[in-house]
């Protein structure tokens, strides 16, 4: 931990610092001086690097978010096989940090602490360029012309979000773990869920049969 402490830029150490401490308390109990503590930081380079204990926070949101974001702009999601293995990233990404995802919800329904507009210009990046993924599968006979962007997105987002929001209380429930390997089982089935959801053909058959 020492070793991995010591390689991190300072920058690097403000982000990690304050993804910790945001996650653990609520916005407004967070002080800079605590995060540079953390981070074995001047504090004065949170005003160097970020602007502002904000800026930071913002910072943080970005950097956690954006390699799900910058997916949609590369050739994973070329296909819909590539659904699978977005929820796995995804999966991956929040296991890591399993107070991000209510921190996300706190923000955007309870307006609990700043950067609500922020997250939602995120989220509208993620939507425009999701938009354009599903108009390259339909495009290219992957999906049904006749889906709904909005209704798939907003599908993808409960298949995604819902069992790491829950992810305890489902636990309780089946008495046993969501561990990677469990993730990565229910990753490959709503990947496949999906993929056989959006198939041209299933909807073509009830065009016909109506």
């Amino acid at each position: 931990m020492e070793k991995q402490h010591a390689a991190m830029t300072l920058r690097g150490r403000l982000i990690k610092a304050a993804l910790d401490c945001f996650l653990a308390d609520d916005y407004h109990h967070v002080t800079t001086r605590r995060i540079a503590e953390c981070a074995d930081a001047n504090v004065s380079m949170i005003r160097y690097y970020f602007g502002s204990k904000e800026g930071l926070y913002e910072e943080m949101i970005r950097e956690t978010l954006n390699p799900l974001l910058e997916v949609l702009d590369g050739p994973l999601l070329a296909s819909t096989a590539g659904f699978a293995e977005f929820l796995g990233l995804y999966y991956r990404t929040m296991s890591e940090q399993p107070e991000f995802p209510k921190l996300i919800l706190k923000v955007l329904a309870l307006h609990h602490g700043p950067g609500r507009r922020f997250i939602q210009q995120l989220l509208e990046r993620g939507r425009t360029r999701g938009a354009r993924k599903v108009a390259d599968l339909k495009a290219q006979g992957q999906v049904a012309a006749a889906i709904d962007p909005d209704i798939l997105r907003l599908t993808f987002v409960s298949l995604a979000m819902t069992p790491m929001l829950l992810k305890e209380i489902f636990e309780e429930q089946m008495e046993r773990p969501m561990d990677a390997a469990f993730l990565a089982s229910l990753a490959a089935f709503n990947g496949h869920l999906l993929a056989a959801g959006l198939a041209p053909a299933l909807v073509g058959n009830k065009g016909e049969t109506a």
